[in-house]
């Protein structure tokens, strides 16, 4: 352990600097830095997604039901750097408990949050001092914005041999985003993809010409996904319904069954039309530091506790 934390002290100085510069950008642009209780009674009814459970109550796996309460309050421009948790989750990109960026803005939309991303990363990177393009393993990858926008669906139809609606229907989403699109996003310059299935995006409000799709972004630098970011669904009788929905499949596929976040649907009511956005911060600095796993950016890892 004491050789590992000696080979990644570069690292660990330069997440510092990335956390501060991030912290800079937003207060600087007036956003409040808010904390929010990391141990709750109900998480985000969410696809896949599993909390780990504590006397009780679950640890978080994403502050965005608080948060969205802030919003719902009153609070119009906040963010927050948390840890957060998720079961069963432990790779090269995912530990159990991770760092999380999350900003909720009034009055925007997720096209909103694809500039504020362009803008935060090229902020960050200026602030750290280096030099020209990111080196990211084999990539050299041009971080000036503006960067690509491309539709999930055409992503499936440029680097997938099926289409978005084919792989829903064989059940073969997520493995080809997984294994066939994902790897090929973002190799020479950040990739937007927008407008996901409705159907996968129980907390984003619906395109109005098209509801079957969802007003979602994800960003992806050299194959990895940064964040989850969307324009926020704020009618409660519709989200109350997609989390039933939700609450449902997750007991058809033999996962926990949640509380119903009913605080949060009580407050949902007074929420302006605002996006939000769940960025990763281990991974950004994976790609700062040219690390090629989490483990390299993290101070201690499970297996060592």
């Amino acid at each position: 352990m004491i050789n590992r934390h000696r080979q990644i002290k570069k690292n660990l100085i330069l997440r510092a600097k990335i956390i501060q510069a991030i912290r800079d950008f937003f207060t600087s642009t007036d956003f409040l830095e808010v904390e929010t209780p990391v141990r709750i009674p109900a998480p985000t009814p969410e696809p896949y997604i599993s909390a780990l459970a504590s006397d009780g109550w679950y640890l978080q796996t994403s502050p965005e039901l608080n948060m969205k309460r802030l919003l719902c309050a009153g609070y119009p421009k906040i963010f927050q750097i948390c840890k957060c948790f998720r079961k069963n989750e432990r790779g090269s990109r995912h530990l159990t408990e991770f760092t999380m960026l999350e900003w909720y803005e009034a009055d925007t939309t997720y096209l909103h949050l694809m500039t504020q991303c362009e803008r935060l990363i090229h902020y960050v990177h200026q602030s750290l001092n280096l030099p020209g393009p990111m080196i990211y393993q084999d990539f050299k990858i041009d971080l000036d914005p503006p960067w690509p926008r491309i539709s999930l669906a055409e992503a499936f139809d440029r680097f997938s041999g099926t289409n978005m609606d084919d792989a829903i229907l064989k059940d073969a989403f997520d493995e080809t985003i997984s294994f066939d699109i994902e790897p090929q996003l973002g190799v020479s310059q950040p990739v937007f993809l927008y407008d996901f299935p409705a159907a996968r995006s129980p907390l984003a409000a619906s395109k109005p010409e098209n509801p079957d799709l969802a007003q979602r972004m994800e960003l992806y630098i050299g194959g990895l996904e940064l964040c989850n970011g969307f324009t926020e669904l704020n009618d409660p009788v519709v989200q109350r319904k997609r989390f039933e929905e939700e609450l449902a499949a997750r007991k058809k596929r033999g996962q926990p069954v949640y509380p119903m976040p009913e605080k949060f649907l009580s407050a949902l009511e007074f929420m302006p039309q605002a996006s939000g956005n769940a960025f990763g911060i281990d991974r950004l600095v994976m790609l700062f530091t040219n690390a090629k796993a989490i483990d390299e950016v993290a101070a201690f890892i499970p297996e060592e506790l």
